[in-house]
């Protein structure tokens, strides 16, 4: 199955003198093994079956979302994972070092006790995650068109008076009956000049006439993230909105349409940049970054981004935002697919500046 291609790419990834990867991020586990479980580890060892270590809460649920892989019933996951290893001779077994916490990796150590050295094998699975496979894209495709249905309710449901945090959970709701699972990360909802904030928190500010509405959210289907902000208007726009919405949508088209294979990261931020600056304005923020398993994932579209070019399969965000103190702000961000003759955007809600 699928797992079981990902798993086998991840061991090829390891150095010949490494004898297996102990993962213990769950995203990881999850691409690695559909165990959703919040307490699990697997050990990959070459050519053998994967172990996946987790508790007695979720041995049946471990069962069926992973019947390929051998299942250990235990609460210390990793360090049981360690010790099997350990007695079956191996001297060395990679690990997730940017996830374990110190007193983690010294309970590993404590187990480990000198028979088995661990050694950091960086971001490798994070590494295969970047290009998705069609089942993640199927995923990332359903979630975008929930997350567009529920924008098309939400803009019937916002009425005048009501605060930013009903809109929230009207929000939550219209992504329920779309069919998400649930939402991608908590939404922001800011009305009028809390739309200046790129993160707000939504607060009991009330929706007047005239005010900015920016809504940035997503649904989650099958573990996979949508994200997308709209900026629209309640009644009609004065000038100023007009200009900046104009503004940041033709910023947003254009670098839409130049994702594609062989794009640096790196430099279509600096484009950003460069046309935010040439407009007067302060840049708030990176220009999108990669949407999956996480909402927010390798590769990121910032300035600090390393040299490595978009390929073919991967996701990201293009989200430019122009923010103006204590008057609004405007967004603008699509979910898209890099294809291989250029980009596909997977939200495809209307960009233009709605009227409500």
């Amino acid at each position: 199955g699928r797992t079981a291609t990902r798993r086998e790419a991840a061991a090829a990834l390891l150095p010949a003198d490494v004898d297996g990867l102990l993962v213990t991020r769950p995203e990881n586990v999850r691409y690695l093994s559909d165990f959703t479980g919040s307490n699990g580890a697997l050990l990959l060892i070459r050519g053998e079956t994967p172990v996946l270590a987790t508790d007695g809460r979720y041995i049946l649920q471990a069962a069926v979302e992973a019947p390929d892989v051998e299942v250990v019933e235990t609460a210390r996951v990793g360090p049981a994972l360690v010790d099997g290893a350990a007695r079956s001779g191996r001297a060395r077994i990679g690990i997730e070092a940017h996830h374990l916490t110190v007193e983690a990796l010294q309970a590993l150590e404590t187990v480990a006790d000198g028979r088995v050295e661990l050694v950091p094998a960086g971001r490798l699975v994070e590494g295969l995650r970047v290009v998705k496979d069609a089942s993640e894209v199927e995923a990332l495709r359903r979630a975008c068109a929930a997350t567009d249905r529920a924008l098309a309710a939400m803009l019937t449901l916002l009425k005048i008076g009501m605060t930013e945090r009903d809109a929230e959970w009207a929000l939550l709701g219209a992504l329920r009956a779309a069919g998400a699972d649930g939402a991608s990360f908590p939404s922001i909802v800011a009305f009028g000049a809390n739309a200046a904030s790129p993160h707000h928190h939504p607060s009991g500010t009330l929706l007047c006439r005239g005010d900015l509405i920016k809504l940035d959210f997503g649904a989650m289907v099958d573990g996979y993230h949508a994200d997308m902000t709209r900026t629209v208007v309640m009644g009609p726009a004065a000038a100023w909105q007009r200009e900046l919405h104009g503004a940041v949508r033709a910023i947003q088209a254009d670098l839409a349409t130049a994702v594609s294979p062989g794009a640096i990261p790196a430099e279509l931020d600096a484009d950003m940049r460069q046309r935010i600056g040439a407009a007067r304005h302060h840049v708030s923020h990176g220009l999108g970054h990669g949407v999956g398993l996480e909402i927010h994932e390798d590769p990121f579209l910032t300035e600090r981004s390393p040299a490595s070019a978009l390929e073919a399969g991967m996701v990201v965000t293009i989200e430019p935002g122009i923010y103006l103190e204590g008057r609004g702000g405007v967004r603008i961000e699509d979910t898209v697919l890099v294809t291989d003759s250029g980009a596909e955007s997977l939200t495809t809600s209307p960009r233009d500046l709605i009227e409500i």
